[in-house]
């Protein structure tokens, strides 16, 4: 209907790389020559592109879901380069989810998955945690995942806010509005726990979430103080990892990267805000897509920005 009204004839396809998509199904069916883009490449590609007189970034890419190039469930990365030259430099302590894309709509697994990973002593009052140990102990059906948005909905679990949700990110919205009322109400800046940073096997920079999981459950504070650390926490985390690989770039690069936000975890305006203040107060230049949307709608753009760069 769109190539009739706008008389354009399509010559090829882009789309996420993850195969299951619907979208990456119907670019298949299609006949055409299809392109997959990994989708936070998408979404770094989409701030680069938008800013194109920087030729050198951090993009940190926070969100729910995405497939990453090493077939695992990314969401919590940080991209350095340009358009069509991504290297994965940071990430989060990865965990495995029970019962897959169910714990986009129940946080409760996403808390109990946290729980089991680090050994904390959490108790889920859900009547088949118990047989979601024992898939979750074999790993049947619980992908590893790096994503800070399934992250929230964990903290909304372990608060007590929420075990399941009526919409997508109703969990991370009921905590920034509980943190942010309460940021309101207190004249002090919340004080973060310090979440360690080491490099893997890999080399990638990962933080490790697992301080959290006490504070979360600890009831003798109250849920909105609770809320606060959480994202002050997760904000002071992403600025160690982009003070750890400046100091490591600078050994290579004179030109320094820029820093970029980009995925649906950064509609958080508690936790963007924060991120911005922390980075611009330690000398970094800080970028937020202005026309195009952060979150999956603005995918396409950045992925036709990655194909741009990859096909010339």
């Amino acid at each position: 209907d769109l190539q009739e009204l706008y008389q354009v004839q399509t010559q090829k396809i882009i789309c996420d790389s993850h195969p299951g998509y619907s979208s990456s199904r119907w670019a298949q069916r299609s006949g055409l020559p299809v392109h997959r883009v990994y989708h936070h490449h998408a979404h770094a590609a989409c701030l680069s592109g938008e800013f194109p007189e920087q030729d050198r970034w951090l993009v940190c890419c926070w969100d729910g879901v995405g497939l990453g190039s090493d077939q695992s469930l990314w969401g919590g990365e940080a991209l350095l380069g340009n358009r069509g030259h991504w290297q994965r430099a940071a990430s989060f302590k990865p965990f495995h989810l029970p019962g897959g894309e169910k714990v986009g709509r129940e946080p409760w697994r996403s808390a109990a998955a946290l729980s089991w990973e680090s050994a904390f002593d959490w108790q889920s009052d859900q009547p088949e945690a118990a047989l979601l140990f024992q898939a979750w102990k074999n790993k049947l059906n619980c992908p590893s995942t790096s994503s800070v948005g399934r992250l929230f909905d964990a903290a909304a679990a372990l608060t007590g806010l929420i075990t399941h949700s009526n919409y997508e990110a109703q969990g991370p919205m009921l905590l920034e509005a509980l943190a942010s009322q309460s940021q309101n109400k207190s004249q002090h800046q919340s004080e973060g726990i310090k979440l360690p940073l080491n490099q893997d096997e890999q080399g990638i920079w990962r933080t490790d979430w697992s301080p959290l999981l006490p504070m979360l459950t600890d009831s003798r504070r109250d849920i909105a103080d609770r809320a606060r650390c959480f994202h002050e926490s997760l904000a002071q985390a992403l600025l160690e990892q982009a003070l750890v690989l400046r100091e490591m770039e600078s050994r290579h690069h004179s030109n320094p990267f820029v820093v970029g936000l980009s995925g649906g975890v950064f509609q958080n305006r508690l936790l963007t805000e924060r991120v911005i203040d922390l980075l611009e107060a330690n000398d970094f230049r800080c970028y937020l897509p202005e026309r195009v949307p952060i979150n999956d709608a603005g995918l396409c753009y950045g992925q036709v920005m990655e194909y741009h760069a990859v096909a010339n």
